[in-house]
């Protein structure tokens, strides 16, 4: 199986359909209920439905997914029996294979309950019509990448004494980004340090997205989140649930944090963890989602910028 727990939840949606071609005379029977073997549409909802549940069971790399709603439609047209299934769910893959698995669960059964009737029955055109959610639909197209900064806030690895990982796991990340990473530094924990920095890069250096990684903890030696908090304009709350949600879901130890994420100018500045499992899994939740507010902070700037 693919390893899905990186990712984060969001609403996944699928839809799926196929066909059972019959004869005219044999469909009729479907419409009037004179099926001897019962009522054909009923049955095969129920089965879809039922199967879609299962899907996992027979489908080896399917993951098992909760799901919040399945529906399987069937509609008796002249020579066709169409039928549609749609599937939901809030979770970390998609939904595909189960519209898939109630889609041909009930076409099978539909089959099954008219082959006495009918020789040449054909089921077919088994397909996905649509499908939504998951980091692709999220995904976000930049006229230019957006210019960027790694700050690493730790006394030990700007003295060597300790290897920078969690910067060199978010440079990894990011050159996967729609991102130029214009700054890569090693800061040392001193708070008007940091804060002098902050206002350099986002007012000289006009960079877009400043990420911090360390100074988060509970030590007094963790000056991070007070020095961009003292830099900020406007926080940005959610983006600070978003990683704590998405942190306390894998490790206890996230109650630790105190991240920081705001709006300084035209500029989205973010606290990352220190650890590099924790940026990587802080990074894991931020995006695509964090460019989003990046555009967002562009296009304020241009309709000011329109209005001088």
């Amino acid at each position: 199986m693919i390893d899905v727990s990186a990712k984060g939840n969001t609403l996944r949606y699928a839809r799926a359909s196929g066909v059972l071609r019959a004869a005219h005379v044999t469909l009729q029977r479907v419409r009037e209920g004179s099926v001897p073997k019962g009522d054909v549409i009923a049955t095969a909802r129920a089965a879809g439905i039922a199967a879609a549940k299962r899907t996992s069971d027979w489908i080896v790399f399917c993951h098992p997914i909760p799901l919040d709603w399945i529906e399987v439609q069937c509609e008796v047209l002249d020579t066709e029996l169409r039928v549609t299934a749609e599937a939901k769910s809030i979770w970390r893959t998609g939904v595909e294979m189960e519209a898939l698995t109630a889609a041909t669960a009930a076409l099978l059964n539909a089959y099954d309950m008219l082959k006495p009737l009918d020789q040449d029955l054909e089921i077919s055109d088994i397909r996905v019509d649509e499908k939504r959610g998951g980091k692709s639909q999220f995904a976000v197209s930049l006229a230019t990448p957006l210019k960027t900064a790694v700050l690493v806030i730790s006394d030990a690895k700007l003295a060597g004494r300790r290897e920078d990982r969690s910067g060199q796991v978010i440079k990894d990340f990011l050159a996967n980004q729609p991102v130029s990473l214009e700054v890569s530094e090693v800061l040392p924990a001193d708070t008007e340090k940091i804060r002098q920095r902050l206002r350099d890069l986002v007012t000289r250096e006009n960079i877009e997205l400043v990420l911090t990684s360390g100074g988060t903890g509970l030590g007094a030696g963790d000056v991070t989140p007070a020095a961009t908090a003292s830099v900020l304009d406007r926080e940005a709350p959610a983006v600070v649930q978003m990683l704590h949600r998405h942190g306390l879901e894998r490790t206890p130890r996230a109650m630790v944090s105190r991240e920081v994420a705001g709006v300084m100018g035209r500029s989205l500045i973010v606290n990352l963890p220190g650890s590099s499992r924790g940026a990587a899994e802080a990074l894991q939740a931020l995006f695509p989602g964090i460019l989003h507010l990046c555009v967002q902070l562009r296009q304020a700037e241009d309709r000011d910028g329109s209005d001088d």
